[in-house]
């Protein structure tokens, strides 16, 4: 992983925050909503202990007066819709909604332009409508996605504001146009991983809150010269037309005992799923362990650098804490992968990155030292950034 150097005055700080880390697994204090008990054990960690002591039957239940209500409302031939990028989670929610709910779900994808859009996410696309499902296909102008990229890059040091803004606005756009009451989502954000988006139950209708979406408003792209015809895709609805449409956006991983990154990408490996492979698997280059985690496209490992630097943690940290919640690995085990991999992304991806949005390397980085974290890194003798809290 590049690291640039600066001088030592760039490194003063207050340490006004602080970064721990959760005692059981190891989510950070950093996270945007995080909160810990007086034994400093995360919520998501308290939520896993309690998954044995849920009456998982009743839950199904309740998924099923869902599935039905969706049923009995929908006018344009579809029970229920799915937003899906091809991967391991949307490709469970796919299959389950189907084949365990025996509803017909339309499947809408707001895909990358070609210029970003990985090989393998395509084809894991492909898999889903091999399978018999039906697809959507929403592509947004590539000149004004890359626009509002690096406008987003270059204000946040986050150029996944407005894609994401476009990939959940799309999904309740497409609801309201094709009449179908019935949105699930994949994972609570809250209870998985401990944000402050989501909810504490199956309820998803406050996905407007989210931290990168910012409320859904956009007035800033408008201020910074984006033209309100160019962002049709990256409106939601009005809150007339949503409550017109009376449309009910549920987590369907809420009512799942096992809906978590394990054994959602297990379940889509067995269902034709394809992983990353090869250097593109390699967590010195991503700072990801997991090689069937998004797969859609190569960005967002730069993204994950970009919030290590902010935030003080990447992927890696997440990946572990999901799997020493459920067992698989231990803590200590845990904290070795993290301390090797955690924020890595090689110059490879950051270069690629920089051609895309048709900057210079030179750019990146000064963005990349404008927002980094004084209060979470610090300089070294050697004039080398290193992170001030580092998880043990």
């Amino acid at each position: 992983m590049s690291q640039s150097k600066a001088s030592p005055a760039a490194s003063k700080s207050n340490a006004a925050m602080t970064l721990r880390y959760c005692t059981r697994c190891l989510e950070p204090s950093s996270r945007p909503g995080a909160t810990f008990d007086e034994e400093g054990v995360c919520m998501p960690c308290r939520y896993a202990e309690s998954l044995d002591g849920i009456n998982w039957e009743t839950r199904r239940k309740d998924l099923q007066k869902i599935a039905d209500w969706g049923r009995a409302r929908q006018s344009g031939g579809y029970d229920c819709l799915i937003g899906v990028s091809g991967g391991k989670d949307s490709t469970r929610q796919a299959f389950y909604v189907r084949d365990e709910l025996g509803l017909k779900p339309l499947l809408v994808c707001c895909s990358y332009p070609p210029e970003q859009a990985a090989d393998r996410g395509a084809e894991n696309l492909s898999n889903l409508v091999e399978h018999g499902f039906d697809l959507h296909y929403v592509s947004p102008s590539p000149e004004t996605w890359k626009k509002m990229m690096r406008l987003s890059f270059r204000e946040f040091a986050q150029w996944t504001r407005p894609t994401e803004l476009a990939l959940f606005s799309s999904v309740v756009r497409c609801a309201t146009s094709f009449k179908i009451p019935l949105i699930f989502l994949g994972e609570n954000p809250a209870l998985a991983f401990g944000s402050k988006s989501g909810s504490l139950d199956g309820d998803a209708k406050n996905i407007r809150a989210y931290d990168t979406l910012s409320g859904a408003n956009i007035e800033p792209w408008l201020d910074w010269g984006i033209p309100k015809e160019k962002l049709y895709w990256y409106t939601f609805p009005s809150d007339h037309e949503i409550e017109r449409a009376a449309l009910r956006l549920v987590y369907l991983g809420f009512y799942i005992r096992d809906f978590n990154d394990i054994a959602n990408g297990q379940f889509a490996l067995d269902h034709g799923f394809m992983p990353r492979k090869g250097i593109e698997a390699d967590p010195y280059e991503t700072g990801s362990i997991n090689a069937f985690e998004c797969v859609d496209e190569d960005f967002v490992h730069v993204n994950q650098f970009l919030k290590f630097i902010k935030l003080g943690f990447g992927k890696v940290i997440q990946q572990v804490s999901v799997q020493i919640r459920h067992g698989e690995i231990t803590r200590e085990e845990g904290l070795k992968l993290a301390r090797a991999f955690d924020g890595r992304c090689s110059d490879r991806l950051i270069e690629n990155f920089c051609q895309y949005l048709e900057i210079t390397t030179e750019e990146f980085w000064d963005v990349v030292d404008k927002n980094r974290n004084r209060d979470l890194w610090q300089l070294t003798n050697q004039g080398e950034w290193e992170l001030r809290f580092k998880p043990e």
